[in-house]
C-alpha cells in the first residue's frame, strides 16, 4: 500500500487532470479505485501497482478529446502517467512502473489490448463493473445526453458495448461481482425496448 503523501500527491493529480463530470470524471475513478483494492487485497495483487493504476487510468481523456493524434484515452493515460511517476521520483520500481503502465493501457474497453498482469486484469474488470449497475445505467444515459444522443443512442450504447462488458471480464471473482449488477442493465433494458 502507498503511504498518505504519495497517495495524497497521486490522488490530486489525478483530480486535476480527470473530467468534470459523472460519467469518466473523479467519482468513476475512485469507484475503480475501490473496486481495484477489494479485488486486489481478495486475489494478493500488489495494491500500490493497483492503487496508482487506478488513480491515473482515465487521466488521457481530456487529450483524448482534443485529437491531438489518433490515441485511444488509455494511450494517453498511460504517457502522462509514465512521465508523471519518473518526474516524481516515487518509490516504485521499474518492473512495478512497467506494470502500472501496461494495465492503464489494457483497462480500456476499446483499447484491444489484452491485460496480461493480474493487476492489468483486476483494473480492467473494475473499470468495467462501474458500468454495469444502477451507476452504470445513470454513466450510460449522461453519456449519450452529453454527446446530443437520445433513446435510440441509449439502446445503441447499450447492445455495442454494455451489454457485451460481463464476457469482457477476466476474473471469475469479477464476474460473481458484476451478476447482479448485469441483471439490473439487462432489466432495463428489455424494458426500454418494450416500451419504446
Amino acid at each position: 500500500m502507498l503511504d498518505n503523501k504519495t497517495q495524497s500527491l497521486i490522488r490530486d493529480f489525478a483530480f486535476n487532470n480527470s473530467e468534470k463530470d459523472d460519467i469518466h470524471g473523479f467519482s468513476h475513478v475512485e469507484r475503480v479505485y475501490n473496486l481495484c483494492l477489494k479485488l486486489g487485497k481478495k486475489l494478493n495483487a500488489n495494491l500500490s501497482v493497483l492503487q496508482i493504476a487506478a488513480l491515473l487510468h482515465d487521466i488521457g481523456r481530456i487529450d483524448e478529446k482534443n485529437k491531438i493524434n489518433n490515441k485511444n484515452h488509455a494511450e494517453y493515460s498511460a504517457d502522462i502517467a509514465y512521465n508523471f511517476l519518473i518526474s516524481n521520483k516515487l518509490n516504485v520500481t521499474d518492473d512495478e512502473i512497467k506494470n502500472i503502465i501496461h494495465s492503464i493501457k489494457s483497462h480500456s474497453f476499446s483499447n484491444s489490448l489484452t491485460p496480461k498482469t493480474v493487476e492489468a486484469k483486476i483494473l480492467s474488470d473494475a473499470d468495467k463493473i462501474d458500468a454495469l449497475g444502477a451507476i452504470g445505467l445513470y454513466r450510460t444515459i449522461g453519456f449519450t445526453i452529453k454527446n446530443k444522443g437520445g433513446i435510440d443512442q441509449v439502446i445503441q450504447h447499450l447492445e455495442n458495448k454494455i451489454l457485451k462488458l460481463k464476457d469482457q471480464l477476466h476474473l471469475d471473482l469479477s464476474k460473481k461481482m458484476a451478476e447482479e449488477r448485469e441483471l439490473i442493465i439487462h432489466d432495463f433494458y428489455k424494458k426500454i425496448i418494450n416500451q419504446k
